[in-house]
């Protein structure tokens, strides 16, 4: 027999009350540290600008699977419960979404467009190892148009820019619900 766990409010986690089916409560939500989008509109309107421009006319599937890469590498929780779930709602596949995180043993899972796109969000997303190797960009770029390629970096860019906000700012995953950024 299998045993299921069953969520609990953040306010029944934070009591220690359980479920009623013998299993232990979820921890309790954490709190924002700072409502950055409130606090500073012109900056986060500005972003909000920057990242339509940067997505226009890019695979929005294949965006979905970078910023769920780049959110992955960023350990940013907030981006990728928005990012899965917006991949789900394009029609990802669920498989898809979970073997991103070991995507150098599941290539067979990509495109080769799509590996080229992943392999650049790490390079860039990882900057701090001194450079986007030339391997990397050239494979990019026999798979992307010039203005594409600008682009595709222009979102890796902008996924990390807001898996910053979001982790410094400790936003809370797990209420976000599909399409509810655009």
């Amino acid at each position: 027999m299998t045993t299921r766990h069953t969520p609990t409010t953040p306010a029944a986690s934070a009591a220690g009350t359980g479920t009623g089916t013998g299993t232990a409560p979820y921890a309790p939500e954490h709190s924002p540290r700072l409502a950055w989008a409130e606090l500073a509109p012109d900056v986060y309107k500005a972003m909000v600008r920057l990242d339509a421009a940067a997505r226009h006319g890019v695979d929005p599937v294949l965006l979905e699977l970078v910023k769920i890469r780049a959110s992955q590498l960023n350990h940013c929780a907030f981006c990728l419960d928005m990012h899965t779930k917006d991949a789900l709602a394009a029609g990802e596949s669920v498989e898809r979404i979970v073997q991103l995180g070991a995507w150098e043993e599941s290539r067979h899972f990509y495109t080769e467009k799509e590996i080229a796109a992943i392999e650049l969000t790490e390079a860039v997303t990882v900057i701090t190892e001194g450079f986007v190797p030339d391997e990397v960009y050239k494979r990019a770029a026999r798979h992307f148009e010039e203005a594409d390629l600008v682009r595709l970096i222009a979102s890796i860019t902008m996924i990390n820019a807001w898996n910053r906000f979001a982790v410094t700012c400790r936003m809370v995953p797990g209420h976000y619900r599909p399409g509810g950024h655009k």
